[in-house]
């Protein structure tokens, strides 16, 4: 037997599990849970330099606290979603749906740097609750309709994504960034019910004993090129993402004299593209999801191209636009390409994916912030656009990685 394999269960339990299809208003829940439960580890970003004012001579650490949230997520998604084989993943998303509330109380309530570092982790680990819902609506859906239910869904993770800047940003800018943590905490406290009212049980997928799982995400990385590849092209494509997200702030205020709430409102400006997030799933359907990551990595390459040279509101307004949808277009065809692997191995195929994808996102926010110290915009939007082309070179190899 395969070690990503473990003893068949009931069969009774998996031909039930098997009957069921997620429906519209399902899917709408779902994908309005995984943008509440994303959202929280961006509500930061808008607002870091109010938090850096809260913490007077720990700069230095408080100008970590974005890249600790996706390192935290990143962990999550390695270490907590490959659980979603092994257990129910019903009970799986409450029970970290709850934890996620824990944290949240945790940055709200922070009194040193170091804590809100520890605490901006812990958010991050638990945010990846959304992780856990996304493969389930992709095993609810039929075969045929997987990469529109992937894109409905990834509409709302992604919504989540963009329009938490937009929250985070008003309300940081109104009511202080403590405020923020405990709106979050109300709201995954909504997400909670809504989830419990609405989810169906979930028969785990195997047996295996929680070392054997962990384990097993080597195997399957090993067995599976495609995965391999489609990991290494999302990860330079959020790398790209979140360089733009990491220092939009900053570049507002020093060349703009524009707001962190003005920052926030980019978000608005973004979400134009999640629009477009379905009709990438559409595509991919019909055309192949190959097809549509190499369309998108051009356009993020393009993007960063018209922010970097066009100097003005109006180059920053179409580069966005263009960023969010390319982002969001190769992320739904990256997911299409690994849940039509192996159901068996749902979770972890996705836990691969974007424990990668969000490893690159926080090299992103790193390596952005040291250009940003070092080369300003002009820096920023040099090492994003080489990020992207990196993306677009893996995408165009002959041969899978």
């Amino acid at each position: 037997m395969n070690e990503t394999d473990s003893r068949p269960l009931s069969t009774m339990a998996e031909a039930a599990h098997e009957q069921k299809h997620i429906s519209p208003g399902m899917t709408l829940i779902m994908a309005l849970a995984c943008g509440m439960s994303v959202a929280n580890i961006y509500y930061n970003q808008p607002i870091l330099g109010i938090i850096e004012q809260s913490f007077s001579g720990q700069g230095t650490l408080t100008s970590l606290v974005a890249t600790a949230t996706q390192l935290g997520y990143a962990l999550g998604l390695l270490m907590l979603v490959p659980l979603g084989d092994r257990i129910d993943r019903r009970r799986l998303i409450l029970i970290q749906t709850i934890a996620l509330g824990l944290s949240l109380a945790g940055m709200a309530t922070a009194q040193s740097a170091w804590t809100l570092l520890i605490a901006s982790a812990c958010v991050g680990i638990t945010a990846s609750v959304a992780q856990q819902i996304l493969p389930f609506a992709a095993e609810l859906a039929s075969p045929a309709r997987r990469g529109s239910t992937i894109g409905v869904v990834m509409s709302g993770l992604l919504c989540g994504i963009l329009l938490s800047r937009v929250l985070s940003g008003y309300v940081g800018e109104h009511y202080g960034w403590r405020a923020m943590f405990w709106l979050g905490l109300a709201l995954a406290g909504l997400m909670g019910v809504l989830l419990a009212s609405t989810l169906p049980g979930c028969p785990p997928k195997t047996n295996a004993s929680y070392g054997a799982l962990l384990k097993s995400l080597a195997v399957i990385w090993r067995e599976e090129p495609l995965l391999r590849r489609a990991t290494c092209i999302q990860a330079c494509v959020f790398g790209s993402f979140s360089a733009l997200w990491t220092t939009l702030a900053y570049h507002l205020d020093s060349d703009y004299q524009l707001s962190a709430e003005v920052a926030g409102l980019f978000g608005i400006v973004g979400a134009a593209g999640v629009v477009f997030a379905p009709m990438a799933g559409r595509i991919a359907d019909k055309k192949g999801p190959h097809f549509v990551i190499g369309m998108a990595t051009i356009i993020i390459m393009a993007s960063w191209f018209i922010m970097g040279l066009w100097s003005t509101m109006a180059g920053m307004i179409v580069g966005v636009i263009l960023l969010d949808f390319g982002a969001q277009s190769a992320q739904v065809s990256n997911q299409h390409v690994i849940q039509g692997l192996r159901s068996e191995v749902r979770s972890r195929l996705n836990a691969l994916l974007m424990g990668g994808m969000f490893i690159g996102g926080a090299l992103g926010s790193a390596g952005s912030s040291l250009a940003w110290q070092y080369g300003k915009w002009d820096a920023v939007s040099v090492f994003a656009a080489i990020l992207a082309l990196v993306a677009c070179a893996v995408h165009a190899r002959p041969r899978v990685v």
